[in-house]
């Protein structure tokens, strides 16, 4: 059985960037799928990679609620935090176009962070940011809002549109400052084992780049040994997938 909760801190180690790269070579989905646009970006870029599974939910901004305060459902979504995989990373899809007010603040994320969960992304925006990043708390916005308006939620752990990247409850999630991708969870643990020969074989470039004394010529055999090296590893992963 997979620990999930090891897995997550094994891929947290890589840049989202790099875990798109190595996605590419199980060749398991078009190399133009299964990431966050760039309608949603970091709120606080310097924050370490997050890793987690997608506790999903749909809210309302604009429309006034009946009978029910903006923290009314918060704990019935916490509970929930339980049927996950792993540590939870909230997924609010606001259903209000155009966005009205803020998805999340301080009071939120405190609640969040408090019962396990390591970062938000939203496509609505977010407020009380500078406590927020007190927090240490990763959170992924489509912008800054400076009220709540009428906060609620409504559905969770339903399919949600963020970003224009479909994300189902309990999804295995990687992001940082580069943005968001959803990593299949039947490869994650490949992904965490070759990973770091992926990193290894693009700075055979870079050691060339870097070094103070490029050349064409050296540029063209560095480039070669690390698509040779790349390849090898594409063949690998080919083989291992398809036992």
């Amino acid at each position: 059985m997979t620990d999930y909760f090891a897995l997550c801190h094994r891929l947290r180690q890589f840049d989202t960037p790099t875990i798109c790269n190595v996605i590419e070579l199980f060749n398991v989905r078009p190399h133009t799928a299964g990431y966050m646009n760039s309608t949603i970006q970091a709120c606080f870029p310097e924050t370490p990679s997050m890793v987690g599974f997608a506790a999903t939910a749909t809210c309302r901004t604009a429309i006034a609620p009946r009978g029910a305060g903006a923290y009314h459902h918060l704990a019935d979504q916490i509970a929930r935090f339980d049927e996950l995989s792993g540590p939870p990373v909230v997924v609010f899809q606001d259903l209000d176009n155009p966005v009205t007010a803020a998805t999340f603040g301080e009071i939120m994320c405190s609640a969040y962070q408090a019962f396990g969960a390591v970062g938000l992304i939203t496509n609505g925006g977010g407020r009380d940011l500078d406590q927020v990043q007190a927090l240490g708390f990763p959170v992924f916005t489509g912008g800054t809002i400076c009220s709540h308006g009428y906060i609620h939620i409504l559905d969770v752990h339903i399919p949600v549109q963020v970003g224009g990247m479909v994300i189902y409850a309990d999804d295995l999630l990687h992001g940082d400052r580069n943005g968001g991708t959803v990593i299949p969870r039947y490869i994650a643990v490949d992904i965490a084992d070759v990973a770091a020969e992926f990193v290894a074989a693009e700075q055979i470039i870079l050691d060339v780049l870097q070094g103070g004394d490029a050349t064409i010529t050296a540029l063209r055999t560095a480039a070669r040994e690390a698509d040779e090296q790349i390849h090898a590893l594409r063949r690998r992963v080919s083989r291992s997938a398809s036992v």
